[in-house]
């Protein structure tokens, strides 16, 4: 959900920012917006003692040297593994027991690249080259080997222009083609066996039937090949034929029958959120129309029958698909679903945008480390995990980077301040139980997705890399650099 955006202003200085102001672009964005939330938000931000925030460089070095700490405790205890046991000082397998698909490192080949780590962008590539088995005799979940795997196989392809990298990602994503093909209606079944191809998991989420346009699409453009984003255009045909006449969507639907299996309309929250995001993104990086007026058609419906104020801030609440009709009285959010934020401003609602940020930043302003899931009336937590997520840290960038607005850094110095502070541990980073308890208890766990997106976002807030497009970059779900890298 990341798009070709307006160039952040000269006023954001780190080191090689980019040049060029968008405050043309911001009035008249906030001029031709209506009602919600017009203003921009305003935060305090973390300062020192003097009252002043750290200068750009300052930051990014503190970023960098965090992100380091979190990628030398996965090196020192679980070099080669799927994700890291901060804590233990001990391994985890994500897709399989027993299996490696050396997940963390794919996550962070890129990022490694936009901070300069080119020795350890080589040692990964080696790592993959050598290691790296697409054809294991294993059940893999297609969605996040698609966002996660393939997804980062391509960002370190367009990083590194290594061929390697490219024919991993090509044979990966034959290996995942089946669970599309072999679906009568093109819907995805959730499972595939990536030796044998058997398939399975019939109840697809929204999520896991499109997140895929992006990779598939740069695979097939890259390799000339169209059955990827044949593949992905056929289910998403499938999905949005079957929209109610609302334009609204179910959560699940059935990949053999089509029917749907719930008729509750429940975006932006997971299982649905990245099935909007790549709607837009995948409009955006491949240049199809279709996906683009596919992304307005059912955002229309979303904004029309599912936005709800709570205490003066704009939240999204479920709704029958068929009818309209909230199905609770109270309204809760996921933190995943904060990621909304910035792509409602990427789609052209920046007012819209920018209100439902401030809604999140007050929750941040409430719990240091955002809960799992919050009830929106009164901020408390009700799912009180803290997940390691860096949604609000993606949002806050895409808004900074549509804008260019410095207030848009604060909140995502907040964030990572409160990460900081909370959820590091001398083995690296890790989620912890419950963010309303007093000390905040670390678990053990640094999810891989945490190479990939949180520190990344912040990074290119402060950092000014000229590694990176500001102006044309486009990013995954999963914050992968599809396309915008720049050679220095």
């Amino acid at each position: 959900m990341r798009l070709p955006l307006a160039t952040p202003s000269a006023s954001s200085s780190g080191p090689g920012a980019p040049s060029g102001s968008p405050s043309t672009t911001r009035r008249s964005l906030l001029g031709a917006g209506a009602g919600v939330g017009a203003g921009i938000i305003l935060l305090s931000a973390a300062t020192p003692a003097g009252g002043q925030p750290p200068p750009d460089f300052a930051v990014a070095s503190r970023i960098r040297a965090e992100y380091l700490h979190g990628w030398t405790g996965y090196t020192e205890a679980a070099w080669g593994e799927d994700e890291v046991r901060p804590v233990s000082r001990s391994a985890h397998a994500f897709f399989a027991p027993g299996r490696t698909f050396g997940l963390s490192i794919v996550e962070a080949l890129d990022t490694l690249h936009l901070m300069g780590e080119d020795r350890e962008v080589e040692r990964c590539c080696a790592w993959i080259e050598e290691h790296f088995d697409p054809a294991q005799d294993t059940e893999v979940q297609v969605f996040e080997s698609v966002i996660r795997l393939v997804g980062g196989l391509l960002a370190g392809y367009r990083a590194t222009g290594r061929s390697t990298l490219l024919a991993r990602a090509r044979e990966l994503g034959d290996r995942l083609l089946p669970a599309f093909t072999a679906s009568p209606t093109g819907i995805p079944y959730t499972h595939v066996n990536l030796r044998t191809g058997a398939v399975r998991g019939t109840a697809v989420a929204l999520a896991e039937a499109g997140s895929n346009a992006m990779e598939f699409g740069l695979l097939s453009r890259l390799t000339g090949d169209p059955r990827y984003i044949a593949a992905s255009m056929r289910a998403y045909s499938a999905v949005i034929g079957r929209r109610s006449s609302l334009d609204l969507l179910g959560t699940r639907i059935h990949a053999e029958t089509g029917r749907w299996l719930d008729s509750t309309s429940s975006a932006p929250d997971p299982p649905v959120d990245s099935f909007y995001e790549y709607l837009w993104g995948g409009g955006a990086l491949l240049g199809d129309r279709r996906l683009t007026a596919w992304y307005h058609l059912l955002t229309d419906a979303v904004v029309r029958h599912q936005s709800v104020m709570a205490d003066g801030r704009l939240w999204f609440r479920p709704v029958d698909f068929r009818t309209g009709r909230p199905v609770s009285q109270s309204v809760r959010q996921s933190e995943l679903g904060s990621f909304y934020a910035g792509l409602l401003a990427k789609g052209g609602d920046l007012p819209r945008g920018a209100a439902y940020l401030r809604s999140w930043a007050a929750a941040l302003q409430r719990h240091p480390v955002l809960p799992e899931t919050i009830d929106c009336t009164t901020l408390d937590a009700v799912d009180v995990s803290g997940q390691l997520r860096p949604e609000f840290a993606n949002s806050a960038f895409d808004l900074w980077r549509l804008t260019g607005d410095d207030h848009y850094k604060r909140a995502a110095l907040r964030y990572f301040d409160g990460m900081r502070t909370h959820q590091r541990v001398p083995g690296g980073y890790t989620v912890v139980g419950d963010v309303t308890a007093p000390g905040m208890q670390p678990g053990d766990l640094t999810p891989g997705y945490w190479f990939a997106e949180n520190l990344k976002y912040l990074w290119l807030m402060f950092s000014g890399t000229p590694r990176f497009d500001y102006r044309g970059g486009i990013l995954s779900t999963e914050g992968k650099v599809l396309t915008g890298f720049r050679t220095v």
